[in-house]
């Protein structure tokens, strides 16, 4: 069995390398993608061949949800996906396509309790070319999960994945805000127009939680797929006077 350990910051003493040079020889790190032995500073959990392996988004890209747009581009920059989608918000960006690579992260994140992969998850999205930018002096907002969903899973990914980002980059604040009001059913198996009814008021505004219409607000979430999810969460906030409104995701498909 593989032990996963963490580190805090990026510059450690010399004697803890030592220590922890230790550890990677009697409980060696493997890459969750490439599976080979983990040895690549300032990554803990994925080795350069696992990295390369992700599909990164970068322009051109649909400027509402992220969706990477594959060839040459003319006319506007969003998907015929978000034209459907009559989002509350106004921009989306995300780090990398959910297939192959990418989507295994997501699933050992979120299904296999993968909690020590949200450093490395942060740490990929603040190097995917524009990401940090698109962040940058945000309030971060992490999509809830329902209690019994939390007491179940023992975590919400959202919330791991937006604390990791506002570890890694001083300029980001996390607020959560929101609450999953109403157990919904799985979002897996259903389509664009079922799972936007079957977010129709899953969520409220935190009992004394207070909306700055001043701030910038990015709703996040791990995955983009059809975009209901975190819709449904920036209309609340919306309807509480939020102005700015924008959404981030690890993954996008």
């Amino acid at each position: 069995m593989t032990l996963r350990w963490h580190c805090e910051g990026d510059l450690v003493p010399v004697f803890r390398r030592g220590a922890f040079r230790m550890l990677d020889l009697l409980f060696p790190r493997d890459c969750p993608i490439s599976g080979e032995p983990v040895d690549n500073v300032p990554w803990l959990h994925l080795t350069n061949t696992g990295l390369d392996s992700l599909h990164r988004v970068s322009a051109p890209h649909c400027e509402t949800c992220g969706a990477p747009f594959f060839g040459v581009l003319a006319g506007p920059q969003t998907c015929p996906h978000c034209c459907d989608l009559s989002p509350v918000f106004d921009r989306g960006k995300t780090a990398v396509v959910a297939k192959g690579a990418g989507r295994r992260l997501v699933h050992v994140l979120k299904y296999r309790q993968g909690t020590w992969l949200a450093r490395d998850m942060a740490r990929i999205i603040l190097t995917t070319p524009g990401y940090a930018d698109f962040l940058d002096g945000a309030v971060l907002v992490p999509v809830p999960l329902h209690p019994h969903k939390l007491h179940f899973r023992g975590y919400n990914q959202a919330e791991l994945l937006v604390d990791a980002l506002a570890a890694l980059s001083p300029s980001l604040r996390v607020a959560r805000l929101l609450a999953r009001i109403r157990d919904t059913a799985t979002q897996t198996r259903l389509g664009r127009e079922d799972r936007a009814h079957n977010m129709e008021n899953a969520f409220a505004l935190r009992p004394g939680a207070v909306v700055d219409p001043e701030a910038r607000y990015i709703v996040f979430d791990d995955v983009f797929t059809t975009g209901a999810t975190l819709n449904a969460c920036c209309a609340v906030l919306a309807r509480e006077g939020a102005t700015r409104l924008d959404v981030g995701t690890f993954a996008h498909g």
